[in-house]
Parts: structure tokens; sequence; C-alpha cells
């Protein structure tokens, strides 16, 4: 494993990480792969080799690598196509992608595919946070992925920068650490802006922030910088640290198993969600939204108060009781998520009544409110 860089400087200086217990840990594509498209062990062992050193030290990790697609493509020389072609891919390269890292670490692996559903559905969200809790009780290291094989576009959770975050949160993580081919984050491309300068720490992911990132993803890869500090911001609203740092980088990889970390850290803020919340805040697209008025907007996010349904000017989509549904303002800006206790064609008939009107319009009532202050999740916020 050879060091990138000069021996005797680093672009990022050594920072210390937060004490942790849990961590998931995301491998991207460009770090699995040998050149030509097949995997390639030479970075996976070096990673394997901090993941074993981190369980010495009585921690827990959870994996998710990517890597399955390119395999695939390296059995049978097709380029990535069509969304079959590539579920077809996915399907073929899971098993050696297995097998790569099982060759590489001591302790069982155990392969977890999740879908949309399983994020979206309040009791398959649970089970499969039931099931990541026991093979870590049980000493296995989850190996977390899309199930790409038979996700559809419109129902994908997206790059696997994304899902790691939703990872972290449902098994309730200290640290994201995200493994990527560059030392950190910079001020502009460190191959094309001369003057780029490495940014340590990013307090906040703001939009000038996003702007820096090149946005653009590796011939192998779905995601670019962007797209992790996408999942940086997901996980500091859920109270998790997240750590880039370069994959390939011995001396980097090195520090980590000393809590020193050579690249970028996106710390938490704000308090971590009660459970609830955080299911509904790292929820795939909704199907239903709610429209609702500046009172209501400022009631939600001022007062702290419950959706009533005079606040509901619009409702889009059809939905059950207890479906999550997005919330948006007037001009379509999202303002949260919530647990709706009516159905679609219920809210329309109460929207913009007032709570008393409920019974006497639909002949029974589910409560005063729409949507109740504790089934509701305000974005980029921690209430």
């Amino acid at each position: 494993m050879s060091v990138s860089g000069d021996v005797s400087t680093h672009p990022f200086p050594a920072q210390p990480l937060a004490p942790w217990r849990r961590a998931v840990i995301k491998v991207g594509s460009s770090l699995l792969t040998d050149g030509r498209g097949a995997l390639g062990a030479h970075n996976a062992a070096a990673l394997a080799a901090l993941i074993a050193r981190f369980r010495a030290q009585g921690r827990e990790v959870l994996l998710v690598s990517s890597g399955a697609v390119a395999a695939g493509r390296g059995l049978i020389a097709r380029r990535r196509g069509s969304l079959v072609q590539r579920q077809a891919l996915a399907s073929l390269g899971q098993t050696p992608m297995l097998a790569l890292w099982q060759r590489l670490v001591e302790q069982p692996v155990a392969q977890v595919l999740l879908s949309h559903d399983d994020m979206r559905n309040r009791r398959r969200y649970l089970n499969a946070q039931a099931t990541l809790q026991e093979l870590l009780r049980s000493g296995a290291l989850p190996i977390v992925n899309e199930n790409d094989t038979v996700a559809v576009d419109e129902l994908k959770l997206g790059d696997n920068d994304n899902l790691a975050a939703a990872v972290a949160a449902l098994v309730d993580a200290d640290m994201l650490f995200i493994a990527t081919d560059t030392h950190g984050l910079y001020t502009g491309h460190p191959t094309r802006d001369p003057d780029a300068r490495p940014l340590p720490r990013v307090e906040a992911i703001t939009p000038e922030i996003m702007r820096m990132t090149s946005g653009g993803a590796g011939a192998l890869g779905t995601g670019g910088m962007a797209t992790k500090l996408e999942a940086a911001r997901k996980a500091a609203a859920a109270g998790i640290d997240t750590a880039l740092f370069c994959g390939h980088d011995a001396r980097a990889l090195q520090a980590l198993g000393q809590d020193q970390l050579h690249g970028t850290l996106i710390p938490a803020h704000g308090q971590r969600l009660l459970a609830r919340k955080l299911w509904l805040h790292h929820q795939p697209a909704c199907r239903g939204r709610l429209r609702i008025d500046n009172g209501a907007c400022r009631a939600l996010t001022e007062r702290g108060a419950s959706l009533l349904p005079g606040g509901v000017v619009g409702v889009d989509g059809d939905f059950s009781s207890r479906a999550a549904v997005e919330l948006v303002d007037l001009d379509d800006r999202r303002i949260g998520r919530g647990l709706v206790q009516y159905h679609a064609t219920d809210l329309q008939r109460i929207a913009g009544r007032h709570s008393q009107d409920i019974e006497n319009v639909l002949g029974f009532h589910n409560g005063r409110a729409v949507i109740r202050r504790d089934d509701l999740v305000l974005m980029d916020r921690a209430a």
C-alpha cells in the first residue's frame, strides 16, 4: 500500500476524531477496481485492515460497498447501458464483490440489500434495523447495497453516498466514513484549479460549499463530491459526524486507526432526532404532498405546532392514512415531512376547514390535526 503524496507533508493536517462506537464506511467503485473495470484487491485490502483494527478496538463497522456493477461488467465485458442491463450486471457482480471482502476479512460477511420500500415502510424499516443490529451483535460485517437487481429509476434510493447516510441513521451510528479517491474537499478542483485549497473542516453544507464541488462522477461511479456532501448534510442532521478521506492514502488510513483524520470533517449539528423523526427525515421521495399556507408554515417552523386542516390549501397524490407525505409552502419550497392522519380523498374534503368541522364533513375523525407534531420532521432541522 503506497502513500499518496509526499511522506513529510500532507495537504490535510491531522485532526482528532470524537470518540465513536459504531460507524458506517462507504467505499466507491473507483477504489475497488483494477483500472480495467474488474475488481481489484489492492485498496480493498488496506481498507479491510482498517476495519480489522477498528474491530480489535471493540468497535462496530458496517460497510456500504459499491463494485457489484463493475464486477458484473468485468465478467461479461459489457458496458453499462439500460436499467435492465445494469440490474443484470449488479446481479452478476454481487457474488464476486462479496467474495472479495470475505477473502480480506476474518469475520463473516453478510449481504444486506435495501430497497426504496424498506426505507419508506415503517415496519420494514424497523425490520431492517433489527437485522443489521443482530448482525453486528453476532460479529459479522454487514455489507449493504441497494437492491439494484429489482430497483427502478423512480423508486431508487439513489447513489451509495446517500444510502450510506441513510444506513448510518438507521443503525444509530456515531460516524460516517466516506472513502474517496481524493484527499478531501477543496475549494476547487485540485488538479484543475491552481488556487484550490484544502478544507479540513466544514461546519455546514451551504450553497457556497456545494458550488465548490465539480459534480462529476468517475467513469465507474454514480456520484461525485456533491453526493458526498449531500450525504454528509443528512448525517449531520441526524447527529452523525462525517469524515471524507482518501481510500488509497496509507498515511490517512493509518491515522484513522489512531482516531486522527487527514481529510475533511463535517461535524454533526444539533441533537439527534427521535427515532421516528429520524426515519421520516431520511425517507426517499414521498408520493403524496400537502401545500400549506404561510400561517401554517410559521406555526410549524416557529411555534412547533401540529398541522391543522385549516392550513392545508392543496393535496397532491393518492395516499392512505399514516402515509409519509411532503409538506411544501405556497412557492413549492419543501418544509418537511409527516405522517398524515387522513386518506388523501378525505384530506381534500377537509382542507381549509376548522378542526371542529372534521366529523361533520367526514362522519368520523382521527383527531383534530392533519399531522401531529410528534409525526412531523422539518427539513434540515432537528425538531
